[in-house]
């Protein structure tokens, strides 16, 4: 059954509307892109919680993490294994020790828009996001210290969360001008 233009417009979130209306021609004339197939663009956002000695100490733990991640990123998230053993860490291979879900497309869009305009806001003596935590290549990773940010979460435990945003940019400089024309808060420098 295929989808009419009606129905595709209604299944595209306000940031990915956003994105095509502005960000793309913004694109364009900063950067000279001919083709619009050349504009960068958002192609995944990995989120992972990493639980260390507290998964080790107590399995339970690591169900009440991946419940949380599901509740944040609104899409199943998965558990995490251990992949070798360190002893002195007394973690065994096949441990499980955190957990992650990959968002794409229309649950990445909303995923950002959530991050940006409801969940960055609430963090205490909010001032920006670094510039600094790009990785060369385009993608940009984030570390968030507590969970309770989101609105979703109601317990008090304050667990962190790492946030990879995945780009199609080449450079830095594009990456960092895509986001910020997205809603990212940057630190003025």
């Amino acid at each position: 059954m295929a989808t009419t233009n009606s129905a595709k417009k209604a299944m595209i979130t306000r940031m990915e509307e956003r994105y095509q209306n502005e960000v793309v021609p913004e694109l364009q004339k900063e950067f000279g892109y001919k083709n619009i197939h050349e504009v960068p663009k958002l192609l995944k956002v990995v989120l992972n919680m990493g639980l260390g000695r507290e998964a080790v100490q107590n399995s339970k733990i690591v169900d009440e993490a991946a419940k949380d991640l599901t509740m944040i990123a609104g899409q199943k998230s998965i558990i995490r294994k251990s992949k070798k053993s360190i002893a002195n860490f007394k973690l065994r291979e096949g441990l499980a020790i955190g957990a992650s879900v990959t968002l794409r497309k229309r649950m990445m869009f909303e995923f950002v828009d959530r991050l940006v305009t409801v969940a960055l806001p609430r963090v205490r003596d909010f001032r920006g996001i670094s510039r600094k935590a790009f990785d060369g290549r385009g993608n940009y990773s984030l570390g968030i210290t507590e969970q309770n940010i989101f609105p979703e979460i109601e317990n008090d435990k304050t667990r962190g969360l790492n946030a990879t945003f995945v780009t199609t940019a080449k450079t830095n400089k594009e990456a960092e001008f895509l986001l910020e024309k997205l809603g990212f808060p940057f630190r003025k420098n």
